[in-house]
């Protein structure tokens, strides 16, 4: 037999099957260097992953029972005269910030509010003034003491004065960096006021298209309460991040991601030492920039406080912070029955739960939830902190006399 143009069929058979020969071991060829890449792949993935799990290990310490580190950081504090009760209070703010997962506001600050108590800009007595009582609103004067323990009394007074008045507006002046917003909001929270509280901040952040160093990340939260949920939290700062946390990149020797922040030059930069000496970019662009300065606004100029550059951070150890707060409290009970805003918000957290997973994640959290799974898995196995953390408290600890508390 012939086929087209009178090639005859057996030879064009065993052409093709020539081909698929050659074709068939060039895939073999081709399967086998797949594997070797594979394998090769798996091999490599594991030397990184235990280069990476030594390097953990080499930065990060061992875990510690939280309350033994609180005795540690309260005994610093009393060391330098501040009385008991406000020195674990003061404690208890940075452990609790670690607790959460917030290390960059948790004992990585102790020798910086320590530094600023030994030169005087934070006083160690605490003594608040209301320089304006009128209904729901005060003007409290902190005269420099601990800002935990100012910000600790603007709770109280404006919890007080909203469940008498529906609301409580207070405004403070002459502060100092006190830790996580959420600390304190969530207390409103937890007895039935829905909280806000804002700060400005030492500056940070230039102005939307300026090269200056004018506006503090100027963080602010709201609290609310959350039925069987717990307090639904947000805190967050105008930056893309807090500072703190590029300190904390600094300490643990890591890289930050290139839109956190740019060099003194303007320049986009993943060194985090190289992005404190620059600026910190706003969060959104230009409205983090504009939220951030209504935040200074409202904390600085409003309180009679200092505002702009004006405002010193916890970094700085001998000049007076000038920070200002600004807190509402609103008396959900003003509102409608509290046991009704708790079954609503219950109901409101089940369904905003109740949704299909995107790929990835395991479930929605509500604003908060992970802060208060972090706390229970960490009470439970003890707190993970940084070396260089560990180090810097026991170099603080020692230097107050307090160094046999350590433990670790």
């Amino acid at each position: 037999m012939r086929g087209t143009n009178s090639v005859p069929v057996w030879c064009v058979v065993r052409c093709r099957g020539a081909r698929a020969g050659r074709a068939m071991h060039v895939a073999g060829l081709a399967l086998n260097r797949f594997l070797e890449l594979v394998k090769l792949f798996r091999s490599t993935y594991r030397v990184k992953k235990s280069m990476r799990e030594t390097e953990s290990q080499q930065v990060m310490g061992n875990r510690i029972d939280p309350v033994r580190l609180q005795e540690v950081a309260a005994a610093v504090y009393r060391s330098i005269g501040v009385p008991e009760q406000d020195a674990w209070l003061a404690a208890d703010t940075l452990v609790q910030a670690d607790l959460w997962g917030h290390q960059s506001h948790g004992l990585l600050r102790l020798g910086w509010y320590y530094a600023r108590l030994q030169s005087g800009a934070m006083q160690a007595l605490t003594q608040t003034t209301l320089e304006v009582d009128a209904g729901a609103v005060a003007v409290m004067d902190g005269h420099d003491g601990l800002g935990q323990v100012i910000a600790r009394r603007a709770v109280d007074e404006a919890v007080t004065r909203a469940q008498k008045h529906g609301v409580g507006v207070v405004s403070v002046r002459n502060s100092n960096h006190f830790g996580t917003c959420m600390y304190y909001t969530r207390i409103g929270a937890q007895q039935g006021c829905v909280m806000v509280l804002m700060s400005n901040a030492g500056p940070n952040m230039a102005p939307w298209g300026g090269l200056k160093k004018k506006i503090g990340t100027n963080p602010w939260s709201i609290a609310v309460p959350g039925g069987s949920y717990g307090p639904v939290v947000m805190d967050m700062a105008n930056s893309g991040v807090a500072r703190g946390k590029i300190y904390l990149a600094d300490k643990r020797r890591e890289s930050i991601p290139s839109h956190w922040a740019v060099d003194a030059l303007g320049r986009p930069t993943t060194d985090p030492k190289a992005a404190l000496e620059g600026f910190i970019l706003p969060m959104a662009g230009h409205k983090g920039y504009v939220m951030g300065t209504m935040v200074d606004i409202l904390s600085g100029v409003l309180s009679g406080s200092q505002f702009l550059d004006k405002v010193h951070g916890p970094y700085d150890p001998v000049n007076r912070s000038g920070a200002g707060h600004f807190m509402v409290a609103l008396n959900v009970a003003a509102f409608q029955p509290l046991n009704a805003f708790h079954a609503r918000m219950d109901e409101y957290l089940t369904s905003l739960k109740d949704v299909p997973l995107a790929e990835g994640h395991d479930q929605v959290f509500y604003p908060g939830e992970m802060e208060k799974l972090a706390d229970t898995d960490n009470r439970s196995k003890g707190l993970l902190l940084p070396i260089d953390t560990l180090s810097d408290v026991a170099r603080v600890a020692n230097e107050a006399g307090v160094g046999s508390l350590l433990p670790f």
